[in-house]
């Protein structure tokens, strides 16, 4: 059995989609692609370039749940070749993600940069560790500039991710690319001005 995305994208169900839309062929081909489960250094530059994510779990009634995680770009750490963590600070206290990661520990990600027009999809087990059961991950998941305090570490084991083509993602940018982008095109402050008054 391949050991790429597909193993978990692809369901019954989602083939059945595919060969009555015409696509199955070609994703058919996907299904023997290089595993990937294992960050390479693509990823592992992309990621700590981001201070967002969506985060995907399911709870024991077959619902499923999506949260917005934001952060200081880098918050979401990579641990180890396969392992990403972040810190969990207090929040709204409805524990609805870290109740379906406790009863079944599986979640997706999708990883956006809307300025770059890219997305990267991750297939992860996720772990919920409480802040003084492991005072060393903690720590290591921790932001120093951030005053909250992190009350649990989750960590996510990667079962496979797959990078999205840029198709349909309006590009957006945020404060900081604009700020950037526009002080290209100012003219260099020149202190000798005299008829600046």
């Amino acid at each position: 059995m391949n050991q790429n995305f597909t193993q978990f994208a692809f369901t019954p169900s989602v083939k059945a989609a595919q060969e009555h839309y015409g696509s199955r062929p070609n994703y058919e081909r996907m299904e023997s692609d290089p595993d990937r489960f294992l960050l390479t250094d693509k990823e592992k530059a992309y990621l700590p370039t981001l201070d967002f994510f969506f985060m995907a779990t399911t709870g024991e009634n077959g619902w499923p749940y999506v949260q917005f995680r934001g952060g200081p770009k880098g918050f979401l750490k990579i641990l180890d070749d396969r392992t990403l963590g972040f810190a969990d600070y207090r929040g709204n206290r409805q524990f609805i993600s870290v109740g379906n990661i406790n009863s079944g520990g599986k979640v997706a990600l999708i990883l956006l940069d809307f300025a770059q027009r890219v997305r990267l999809k991750i297939w992860a087990t996720a772990t919920v560790v409480d802040a003084e059961e492991d005072p060393e991950l903690t720590a290591r998941l921790s932001d120093p500039d951030y005053s909250g305090k992190v009350e649990r570490a989750i960590t996510l084991t990667i079962e496979a991710y797959d990078w999205n083509c840029p198709q349909h993602i309006t590009p957006r940018f945020t404060e900081e690319e604009i700020t950037a982008d526009i002080s290209r095109f100012l003219p260099p402050a020149d202190e000798s001005c005299v008829n600046c008054d």
